[in-house]
């Protein structure tokens, strides 16, 4: 069933059971903000294209992903801070910009990966993202209980964190997680 959700958009790339840190200060994304937590309408975290002019119709990639908000604090340069964590995929049929230039979609939802074990010749993965985590802080305070040993876990946040190509993390997210793991873990390998 199609839905209409406001969308963020951003560089950042975001899948369900990711988790993101924002700082909100354009009107239009506090009133965005607003009404979802009043009910009103949800949002979605949409990618940007980096590839194309501000005004491209391709400027906002077609998969965004349904959002919560986890947690809301006021910080200390007065800005928003919120916490998100992605909920579902949805593929955009049709946007528009409200007066406020604020993008809104008409969306049908995408299904998600289910929980799968990661298979052992990926294993390597699942120990290089708990270094991940061990190394940098602000990833363990976002997750604080890493499911690394499911494959759709582990495959949603190595896809929202490595420097990839938008276009790419959309085509790998669009197989099955153990099919995405391989393809990130020959990534790896080509760019290390």
């Amino acid at each position: 069933m199609n839905e209409q959700l406001a969308l963020f958009p951003l560089s950042s790339f975001l899948l369900p059971r990711g988790k993101l840190k924002l700082r909100v200060f354009e009107p239009r994304y506090i009133r965005l903000v607003k009404e979802a937590m009043s009910d009103k309408r949800s949002f979605a975290m949409a990618t940007l294209n980096p590839f194309v002019s501000q005004e491209h119709p391709d400027r906002i990639l077609p998969l965004v992903c349904k959002v919560q908000i986890e947690d809301f604090e006021a910080l200390p340069d007065g800005l928003l801070g919120i916490t998100l964590r992605g909920v579902a995929r949805y593929q955009i049929i049709e946007r528009w910009q409200e007066t406020d230039k604020l993008h809104v979609a008409e969306v049908t939802p995408l299904a998600d990966w289910t929980v799968s074990p990661v298979a052992n010749e990926l294993k390597p993965l699942a120990i290089s993202f708990a270094r991940l985590l061990q190394e940098y802080p602000q990833l363990a305070e976002l997750y604080p209980d890493p499911e690394l040993s499911d494959a759709a876990w582990l495959a949603g946040r190595w896809l929202e964190l490595l420097p990839m190509q938008p276009n790419l993390k959309i085509s790998m997210a669009a197989t099955d997680p153990e099919v995405c793991l391989q393809q990130l873990s020959q990534w790896l390998d080509h760019n290390a």
